[in-house]
């Protein structure tokens, strides 16, 4: 833009410099002149002396002897050359021009004539007066010529003086101006555009007419307040879009939540079906969904739940062939796909085409890989099935298939524990009532072969039998039912182990006793259900097989939880049992129960000294029973 840069330090130091050469040349004519008025008037003062000096000599003269004549003269002489000559120190210097050279050289001629006449020896005629007045004249008519040169030195020096005025305030308007139009002005231009700026006023310039730093600046903020116009105009779109995230994200974070309070809350496949299907129809804003399910093959979808769509197409597709038309056509390895009907196209589209739909979004349900149905959603404008919903609807799906499975492994949960109780179950009553129930039996035979024999000892014996028989059937029944009714206490375990005994002693007559010093951390429900299970199992083996007068259950908690059982019954050898294959099939539930919750057990028992059944468990149950009541 411009030829060639100045600085604004360039354009002070030019101005400034042309302020100082004129102050410099108008101070220094002005001490030119004075210097020259002050000689001048040395010179008026020296001159006006030889006039006193004539006159001083002229009487002298007149004296007898002339004792000072000499003196004058040489004074008068002094005087004159001391005006031709000046004298830089004093300062004294006439302001020569040819007329006060002319009358200079009048005064010397006169003193040239008159000064012999005052030095002879023998002087002559005397001075007239005339002739003293005539040199007087002289002097006076030099005098007068430099008073006039010094009257035209004067004037000049005041117009020298006007002159440094006037430079001085044509300087100061000079640099005024050149600081406003250089300085001020682009400072204003600054000033005015931050203004603007600030009011809102983004396509605010400023004109930039220089090349120094004010103008640098000056186009910094044009290219300033440019970035801010564009930043400004593009922040609106950009609120928007922002608006529009934050909004979609919150629709996404609602959609799950939903679908998870769903999950949490539905107890089985229908209800989870039926409440997703109708809930993704609105996530999605869909005009129908339906849920279909497969099987490890993918041959054939079945339809699980339906929303939104017509009751003729949901009887005729409840089942529908992999591949028979655009619904069942999902793999592990697809993802979602979007498909829009064409009135020209294949026949499968026609259900669909006739009940109204456009478009089809169909969405794998995987888990692990692996294919476990599909989602379709169905809209009746082409233009709704937004494929940037595709990343929510594969993460709902893949939280459905998630849920399916876990009901499914809660289904296989329930199933095998419904399994082991039945074992339990049947474990049970052939150790107790199915072995009361052949005792009892065989005793039936034996009453018929006496009362066929007519034997009366032998028919009242085996009806007692049968009457033994009978109660400890009705007391294994009792028991049972107390076993499968035992509960946890939130208490704590002794409660629970004191109710046991309390029953044990109302059932069997014999004396129980519980030492307990427990000040650890409580079980957790499932451990301490099974520790009441093994309990009540050694209690039933005591009442069954111990013939004790007294049982007692001690139970400490440090440094690990201990159970342990003692009876002063008959015992027995468990060895010998084990080599015979007798092993009771109570002993056999107590070491299962046991290992179910990472348990030691422990059976100790001679002949003649009773039964000691140890139970311990191991440092893994306490922290997780912690857990559990501390969280």
């Amino acid at each position: 833009m411009f030829s060639r840069r100045w600085s604004l330090t360039a354009k002070i130091s030019v101005v400034a410099a042309v302020f100082l050469a004129l102050s410099l040349a108008s101070v220094g004519t002005s001490l030119w002149i004075s210097w020259k008025l002050e000689g001048g008037a040395g010179a008026v003062n020296i001159a006006g002396k030889l006039r006193m000096m004539t006159y001083r000599l002229a009487a002298s003269a007149a004296q007898p002897g002339r004792p000072l004549v000499a003196g004058e003269v040489a004074r008068m002489q002094q005087a004159i050359e001391l005006l031709r000559t000046g004298d830089a120190a004093r300062p004294l210097a006439v302001p020569w021009d040819a007329r006060i050279h002319a009358r200079f050289a009048a005064v010397r001629t006169g003193w040239a004539s008159l000064r012999p006449r005052w030095t002879s020896a023998t002087p002559s005629a005397p001075v007239a007066r005339a002739e003293l007045d005539g040199f007087v004249a002289r002097i006076n008519a030099f005098v007068h010529s430099i008073e006039q040169r010094l009257d035209f030195w004067t004037s000049l020096l005041h117009t020298a003086e006007m002159a440094v005025g006037g430079v001085v305030l044509v300087a100061f308007m000079t640099i005024f101006f050149i600081t406003y139009l250089h300085v001020l002005e682009p400072v204003g231009r600054l000033a005015r555009g931050v203004e603007a700026i600030a009011a809102g006023d983004y396509a605010a310039r400023v004109t930039v007419s220089s090349t120094d730093e004010l103008g640098d600046l000056g186009l910094g903020f044009n290219r300033m307040a440019a970035q801010l116009q564009a930043v400004y105009a593009d922040l609106e779109h950009r609120v928007q879009q922002k608006t529009a995230a934050l909004q979609t994200e919150q629709q996404r974070l609602r959609a799950l939540y939903e679908v998870s309070a769903l999950v949490s809350r539905a107890s089985g496949l229908d209800e989870l079906a039926e409440g997703f299907t109708q809930a993704i129809r609105r996530i999605a804003g869909a005009d129908a969904a339906l849920l279909r399910w497969t099987d490890d093959t993918a041959a054939r979808y079945v339809l699980l739940a339906a929303d939104g769509m017509p009751g003729s197409i949901i009887d005729a597709e409840h089942c529908l062939l992999a591949g028979a038309c655009y619904c069942g056509s999902s793999s592990a390895e697809s993802g979602p796909q979007v498909v829009r009907f064409d009135r020209d196209a294949l026949r499968e589209q026609a259900a669909c085409m006739r009940a109204g739909f456009a478009a089809l979004l169909s969405v794998p349900v995987r888990a692990q890989q692996r294919l476990l149905g599909e989602l379709n959603l169905l809209y009746r404008d082409s233009g709704h099935a937004d494929p940037t919903q595709q990343a929510l609807l594969e993460a709902l799906a893949a939280h459905l298939a998630s849920a399916m499975e876990n009901l499914h492994g809660a289904a296989l949960e329930r199933e095998a524990m419904l399994a082991r109780e039945r074992g339990l179950l049947a474990r049970e009553l052939h150790d107790s009532i199915a072995q009361s129930l052949a005792y009892m039996k065989i005793q039936l035979q034996l009453l018929r072969g006496a009362m066929q024999a007519r034997d009366t000892a032998r028919t009242a014996k085996a009806l007692d039998d049968i009457e033994h028989g009978v109660r400890e059937s009705l007391a294994d029944v009792r028991e049972l039912l107390l076993h499968f009714r035992t509960r946890t206490h939130e208490e704590g375990i002794e409660p629970a182990l004191r109710m046991t005994l309390h029953k044990f002693e109302v059932q069997s007559g014999v004396a129980a006793q519980l030492d307990i010093d427990a000040h650890g951390q409580p079980l957790d429900a499932d451990v301490q259900i099974q520790v009441l299970h093994i309990v009540q199992e050694a209690l039933s083996n005591v009442r069954k097989h111990a013939r004790a007068q007294r049982v007692e259950v001690v139970v400490r908690s440090v440094p690990h939880w201990s159970f342990e059982v003692r009876d002063d019954g008959v015992g027995f050898d468990p060895q010998e049992r084990q080599a015979d294959g007798a092993a009771h099939v109570g002993q056999q539930i107590m070491h299962e129960r046991a290992a179910s919750i990472g348990a030691g057990l422990r059976l100790h028992s001679r002949p003649g000294h009773g039964t000691q059944v140890h139970l311990e468990l191991s440092a893994a149950c306490v922290p997780r029973a912690q857990g559990r009541h501390d969280g």
